[in-house]
């Protein structure tokens, strides 16, 4: 049997397939950041690209100048504002109160010795004392916030002053009565005004005056960081316009020199202005503000001294010191014409080193008195110690050669000197509020132009490039 050939086939494979195209290339990707990069480095390589750098650069700086001088001064000239306006006001008022609330008491206790037949003059200063007292507490708590230490104290006067009248007019009624009970309504009512009113306006007067040295200091405060910029400005100036010398052969470019001058002029009324104000704003501290604190210490001291003086008498050593040896109201009594004394002595040593000679007459008056003050009361305790009550009595309360006639000079010649060192500090103060005046405005006006006049200087050396 005859069989086919074997034929050998080829295995069956799938037809071919075309190459794929190759990828596109990705073009690569540049942030924003990067092309203005570029850009720059583009336009640094020519003259024209850095001069347009060099001018933006003159612009920022001339105009960074004038923006933080105007913010640096503004807050020193609000400050200032503030001394003249608000600060010092609070803290004259709160020594006002606190110089009310011891005359009252004074002459409270005056009155009371007088007798039942209380002499017109010194009830009615009683009477003005208080309402002055209560005048500047309401002053006073209109520019406060409640939620401050002065807020509080003046919420301790409001609460205690309405009890310390109510003590005294129980008293007056009982004395009037020929009761001795007056007397010791007469000794309660002090006790409310030194145990809680007199210090609370201590706390208020020394919060107040806290204030005003933050607002002095602040006003005070040098403007490093705007002179700082202006200097760095200027020297940038300086620098563009010898780099366009040594380009073009040319000494000035107008543009630029106005700028310089704008520059200049600010730099030196900053410097200027802000040194006269710090001048003037010290010598409202040295001749007007520090007095002023002493001389207030010394006439509440006297007062203090007063109404000891007077409830000395009153008493007749029914209230001892805390050991039991001695005369409560006669021993504060010393103390207070010491610290009188010492205050005086201060007082005196401020106007010498200042040179204040129209201020240290009423203070070396003051001193004479409060040694007159001091003899006379050692003749008066003589007297009373030895049994002459009605004698003593006319040696402190009487008209002639009596301690109320030497206190009446030591409160009338401190008067005068805070009088005096009033007009000192308010003049004072308001020359060196007077010299920031304007700059804020001024720095801005001329930043303005010199960064337009740098601006126009640069694209006048663009134009040669056209």
């Amino acid at each position: 049997m005859t069989h086919p050939p074997s034929v050998l086939r080829a295995p069956h494979s799938a037809p071919e397939q075309p190459p794929a195209p190759a990828a596109a290339p990705v073009p690569p990707q540049h942030s924003a950041r990067a092309v203005v990069a570029e850009r720059l480095r583009a336009a640094a390589t020519t003259e024209p690209g850095r001069l347009q750098i060099i001018g933006a650069v003159l612009a920022l700086l001339v105009v960074a100048f004038g923006a933080v001088t105007a913010f640096e001064i503004s807050d020193r000239a609000a400050a200032a504002d503030d001394v003249v306006e608000r600060s010092q006001p609070l803290s004259a008022d709160a020594a006002g109160i606190y110089r009310s609330l011891a005359d009252a008491d004074a002459a409270a206790a005056s009155g009371f010795l007088a007798g039942p037949q209380e002499p017109r003059a010194v009830h009615e200063q009683y009477v003005k004392d208080i309402e002055e007292a209560s005048r500047l507490l309401v002053k006073a708590a209109a520019n406060t916030d409640t939620a401050t230490e002065s807020g509080r104290e003046i919420t301790t006067l409001n609460e205690g002053l309405p009890r310390y009248t109510g003590l005294i007019e129980r008293a007056r009624a009982t004395n009037r009565q020929g009761l001795p009970l007056g007397g010791a309504y007469l000794r309660y009512a002090n006790q409310q005004m030194s145990g809680e009113l007199l210090p609370a306006a201590e706390r208020l007067y020394a919060a107040e005056t806290g204030r005003l040295d933050r607002d002095q200091h602040a006003a005070r405060a040098r403007p490093f960081f705007s002179l700082g910029i202006g200097i760095v400005a200027l020297a940038v100036l300086f620098w563009a316009q010898r780099r366009n010398y040594r380009r073009t052969n040319r000494v000035f470019n107008h543009g630029l020199v106005a700028a310089t001058a704008a520059a200049t002029v600010l730099l030196l009324w900053l410097a200027v202005g802000h040194t006269v104000a710090r001048s003037d704003l010290a010598t409202a501290d040295t001749h007007g503000q520090q007095p002023m604190d002493v001389l207030n210490r010394a006439r509440i001291d006297s007062l203090k001294a007063r109404a000891d003086e007077n409830l000395t008498v009153v008493a007749r050593g029914a209230v001892l010191t805390a050991d039991g040896k001695n005369d409560k109201y006669e021993t504060d009594y010393t103390t207070g014409m010491k610290a009188l004394g010492d205050e005086l002595g201060r007082a005196a040593k401020l106007a010498e080193d200042t040179g204040d000679t129209e201020g240290g007459k009423p203070v070396a008056a003051a001193a004479k008195a409060v040694t007159e003050w001091q003899g006379r009361h050692r003749t008066a305790r003589k007297t009373d110690d030895a049994g002459d009550y009605e004698a003593a009595l006319e040696q402190i309360i009487g008209a002639e050669n009596s301690t109320g006639e030497s206190f009446k000079k030591v409160d009338d010649a401190l008067r005068d000197a805070l009088a005096h060192e009033q007009s000192e500090f308010t003049e004072a103060a308001r020359d060196g509020r007077g010299a920031l005046g304007g700059l804020p405005v001024g720095a801005a006006v001329l930043a303005v132009l010199g960064a337009v006049a740098a601006i126009v200087g640069v694209n006048r050396r663009l134009s040669e490039f056209r």
